[in-house]
């Protein structure tokens, strides 16, 4: 789990860009797709050069963008959008929470996409911002991932309404996309929780315990993660009220209220899971002081057991001359029957009693 770690002795210009991610072998690479209800280009790999040519303002444009590392490329595409260079700088920054900033004429969107990892019990996080500004969607991505693959074949191959729609209603598709991934987190993160549980109750093995931390603190990363997107959506249907950014459509904003009601659902699965796990950290803590009460029982019967034998064989150590029955014959098989006896009568009593 990423943490915000403040740098010690670090000072840069307001103006100095920086990414500060994980993911610092991804060069920068652009793809942009430019639509309408009747006409459909798809542009590789294109240069900030080639936006002038390439981007049309009567159509949707989507501009998405793979790999935050090169800083010039994202200065570059800064310039021609006009866009502030505090915009860039939470671009480029991953350890931001999940925000909203609107304007007249802009929205901007910051969201971490999680998925989890592969043989792991970790969770894979990726930061991905959305920028609307004349009628341009531009998404930033750490990473070349296939969260929208989905959604370029459905541009490509029309299919639904998503090309007879604006920018705005792509940006629904594309963070309705991000929301899915954590429901299947989540998904993965409750087959693990059901396997702990079924170990908790058969093993004692200390590293349930410990992997039942690490889930819990999984639950609560997505927690902190769902929670300020969930603002932030419930700040996206207010615009609607305030009228204070032409940026979404009012036919649009159904479709937000949707997602805000997705990540409502989230949170109470979270809730939900959460208690599992509890309920599983006490079976286990349960477990372990039963099994401590059956050992401490079965060395209690045993210490009873043994107290008058050990009484009997100590007045018999005792070294005087003259005590009773030291001159008996068969003094010593009389006192072995009798504590053999004394065990036996113990046993038949404790188990009457349903000691063991």
């Amino acid at each position: 789990m990423r943490k915000i770690k403040y740098k010690k002795g670090r000072k840069t210009t307001p103006n100095h860009l920086e990414y500060t991610g994980s993911h610092k072998q991804w060069q920068s690479h652009m793809q942009l797709f430019v639509y309408n209800d009747t006409e459909f280009a798809e542009y590789q790999e294109i240069a900030p050069n080639d936006f002038k040519k390439c981007i049309d303002g009567t159509q949707t444009n989507w501009l998405n963008i793979h790999g935050l590392n090169d800083i010039p490329v994202i200065e570059a595409i800064g310039a021609f959008f006009q866009i502030d260079n505090f915009l860039l700088s939470d671009i480029l920054n991953t350890t931001r929470r999940t925000k909203l900033e609107e304007s007249a004429n802009s929205l901007f969107f910051n969201i971490k996409s999680i998925l989890p990892a592969e043989n792991s019990d970790n969770i894979s996080i990726e930061q991905i911002s959305f920028l609307i500004k004349d009628g341009v969607l531009i998404s930033f991505q750490e990473k070349k991932s296939d969260f929208f693959t989905h959604i370029r074949e459905r541009i490509r191959t029309h299919t639904g309404i998503i090309r007879t729609k604006k920018a705005d209603f792509l940006l629904y598709f594309l963070l309705d996309a991000i929301i899915e991934n954590f429901f299947i987190t989540i998904e993965n993160e409750e087959d693990k929780v059901e396997e702990l549980i079924i170990l908790s109750k058969v093993s004692t093995d200390p590293n349930i315990l410990i992997r039942i931390e690490k889930h819990r603190d999984n639950f609560s990363f997505l927690k902190r993660s769902i929670i300020p997107l969930r603002d932030s959506l419930y700040g996206i249907k207010s615009l609607r009220e305030d009228d204070l950014c032409n940026v979404i459509e009012n036919e649009t904003y159904v479709y937000f209220s949707r997602l805000h009601q997705k990540c409502l659902e989230l949170l109470e699965q979270i809730e939900s899971d959460m208690g599992m796990l509890e309920s599983a950290s006490n079976f286990f803590f349960s477990s372990q002081s039963h099994k401590m009460n059956e050992i401490m029982k079965t060395l209690t019967i045993v210490s009873a057991i043994f107290i008058p034998l050990t009484f009997i064989a100590g007045i018999y150590g005792m070294n005087f001359q003259h005590m009773p029955e030291l001159s008996y014959h068969n003094g010593y098989y009389t006192v072995i029957v009798i504590m053999f006896l004394i065990v036996i009568g113990m046993i038949i009593y404790f188990k009457k009693r349903r000691w063991f």
